[in-house]
């Protein structure tokens, strides 16, 4: 009777170390299968909306069992753009004309995404892969404010042509010598305004000149929150100048593959216009932290 028992014993002892040990075993195969390798994801400029869509990028990787890092806090894409080219980052959201013309600034923009986008292919170094344009378009705007557009009756760009010369514009102080800005409104438009004011890139020095009357004409971005917030009317690019500045994944060829490629392409599939400037005024505006909006939009959007 005692021997049957400590047979018993002995035998339920093994048991319980074999399902131990095969636990284990699956703990690591589960581990190890979940950690695809290391990724590391940047931004071209540390501003709200490209910390929004970065967050995108490293929040769908992780899902999927990457290892991800952050660097959000680069400021400009010179630096992001050399991180890359020596590996310290592999993905980032980029504009494709802004890309464009920092990689080949005699390049002739286009206002088409996917004819911007070959433009970009053509000048990447190959250790570089462009992935697919989203709809969301965050371009240069020509905007007024509301008294402004009824009071001179304007909607499209060309109606500043005749008027032009008793206004004030504002923008970039490189507006005078960029293609898009300045010199692309008097070559397209026949547009010469009385007076340029040299301000910020669309920030808070144009904003307040243009919402206090300073300046009459301003040149923001097509998806900054403060164009609906304040009001602002944008009007029409009739004439097709303005270029497609359509955020895009742009990634080291190292760390391609069609499993990643198809998460990015992912998220540049439900993006628009649209409901980045939604997520822009959330983290501008309501001061939300970018990864809890990113979050927010890749759940609802099934992402993750």
């Amino acid at each position: 009777m005692i021997k049957a028992t400590l047979r018993q014993s002995l035998l339920a002892g093994l048991l319980l170390l074999t399902l131990l040990l095969a636990a284990c075993a699956g703990e690591g195969t589960d581990e190890e299968a979940e950690n695809k390798g290391d990724i590391t994801v940047g931004v071209s400029g540390a501003f709200a909306e490209a910390q929004i869509v970065a967050e995108m990028y490293a929040q769908v990787l992780e899902n999927a069992g990457y290892n991800v890092q952050r660097q959000l806090d680069i400021g400009a894409r010179d630096v992001s753009q050399a991180a890359l080219n020596n590996g310290e980052i592999d993905v980032v959201p980029e504009y494709l004309t802004s890309l464009l013309l920092f990689l080949d600034p005699d390049a002739t923009p286009s206002s088409d995404a996917t004819e911007a986008a070959a433009k970009v292919r053509d000048v990447l170094g190959e250790e570089l892969a462009l992935l697919e344009p989203s709809e969301a378009n965050d371009t240069n705007a020509i905007v007024v404010t509301e008294e402004t557009a009824q009071a001179r009756d304007l909607e499209q760009v060309s109606d500043l042509a005749p008027i032009a010369g008793e206004l004030t514009f504002g923008g970039p102080p490189e507006c005078p010598e960029r293609p898009l800005c300045e010199i692309g409104l008097r070559e397209t438009y026949g547009i010469t305004f009385e007076e340029f004011r040299p301000l910020d890139a669309g920030g808070a020095l144009t904003v307040a000149a243009l919402d206090g009357g300073e300046i009459d004409v301003a040149l923001l971005f097509s998806t900054s929150s403060v164009i609906q917030d304040r009001g602002f009317v944008v009007l029409e690019d009739d004439q097709n100048l303005q270029a497609a500045d359509h955020i895009t994944p742009l990634v080291r060829e190292e760390v391609v593959n069609e499993e990643l490629v198809g998460l990015l392409n992912g998220v540049s599939d439900a993006l628009t216009t649209e409901n980045i400037t939604q997520m822009n005024s959330r983290v501008e505006l309501d001061k939300e932290e970018p990864s809890d909006v990113a979050q927010e939009f890749l759940e609802a959007q099934g992402l993750i």
